[in-house]
């Protein structure tokens, strides 16, 4: 999925209302969401840098960030093999993918947070569960 300024809002809400509406093909019943401390958790990871990376005067990202950017995409996946909920949603949301799209531009990592932040959002709105 290519996330744009016209579209990442759109694409957070038909994500969080799939994995709302997943269901288990044997039993029929809802399949748990991600809980909100572990997406705002994400989040914060992704806020982490997106501080540093508003601080950045040119348009390309310096290797420092970059390398920050891999790390997150690893911490991503961690959290995603250790736990169900996790990786469903970062499949649904195609959050790799969009990590990847950022390729060291400071405009395409300041969408990739506001996408983040646009997930969290829909996520609380639509009755994401706590714990």
């Amino acid at each position: 999925m290519v996330i744009t300024e016209k579209n990442y809002v759109q694409k957070a809400e038909e994500a969080i209302l799939e994995l709302k509406n997943r269901k288990d093909k044997r039993t029929g019943k809802t399949i748990p969401m991600v809980t909100t401390s572990k997406i705002r958790n994400l989040l914060a990871m992704t806020a982490d840098i997106y501080n540093e990376v508003l601080g950045c005067r040119e348009e390309k990202l310096g290797d420092e960030i970059c390398g920050r950017i891999d790390y997150l995409k690893v911490r991503f996946l961690y959290e995603a093999g250790r736990e169900p909920t996790v990786k469903s949603f970062v499949e649904t949301t195609d959050i790799m993918d969009c990590i990847d799209a950022i390729k060291g531009s400071k405009k395409n990592y300041i969408r990739f947070s506001r996408y983040m932040e646009a997930l969290v959002a829909y996520h609380r709105f639509y009755g994401g569960r706590d714990n």
